[in-house]
């Protein structure tokens, strides 16, 4: 994530902050932070994760969107644009900003170096607040791995890490994954070496 701008913005002045510089950003009460470009590895897990989402729900009454797709979670106050969101049913639009969803039913995050802490804690705090959310997906740009979160009917969270040989189970989507098709033909990311002392 880039730095976030210095003044607080309405969600107005953020919806006119997008248009004017073409700049996707998140929008976390009245701080509006600039998304940063991703990686090869992230850009490939996630074409790979929404060609396959795409194949499998033809035929359902769920449909796969991409990066392009604005979530709002307005009890957070919170817009974001997750790699991929699958909505069951028709997408309900925000009132406040016409291309921008509320209902999504799975979210799906290709996890980064510089958003990973984020993505798994304050990220998913947000997330958890929409009703409609039925699994939040983590995937491992670094290695071969993916975390599930299944909300169950009493409203808590499933947690369940996958790696290679394994199957991604989304009940809410009647789908099922292989962590090996996900993955196949994705070069990983290197972590960079963190630099110690000063």
């Amino acid at each position: 994530m880039g730095e976030p701008a210095v003044q607080p913005l309405t969600y107005a002045e953020y919806l006119q902050l997008e248009l004017n510089t073409g700049i996707k950003h998140e929008w976390r009460s009245g701080v509006a932070v600039a998304m940063a470009g991703g990686t090869l590895p992230h850009a490939q897990l996630s074409t790979r994760l929404l060609g396959i989402l795409y194949g499998r729900l033809l035929k359902k009454p769920c449909q796969p969107w991409n990066s392009d797709a604005k979530v709002r979670i307005p009890t957070e106050d919170v817009s974001t644009y997750p790699d991929i969101s699958v909505v069951c049913g028709d997408p309900v639009r925000d009132e406040l900003d016409r291309n921008t969803i509320t209902n999504p039913t799975v979210l799906f995050e290709v996890l980064s170096e510089s958003t990973e802490n984020y993505d798994r804690s304050e990220k998913f705090a947000y997330y958890r607040a929409l009703p409609s959310l039925r699994d939040y997906v983590l995937v491992s740009s670094h290695r071969i791995a993916i975390e599930h979160y299944e909300r169950r009917p009493d409203g808590s969270w499933l947690f369940r890490e996958l790696g290679a040989g394994e199957v991604l189970s989304l009940r809410s989507l009647r789908v099922r994954l292989r962590v090996s098709e996900v993955y196949a033909g994705v070069e990983l990311e290197a972590r960079r070496a963190r630099l110690k002392g000063g």
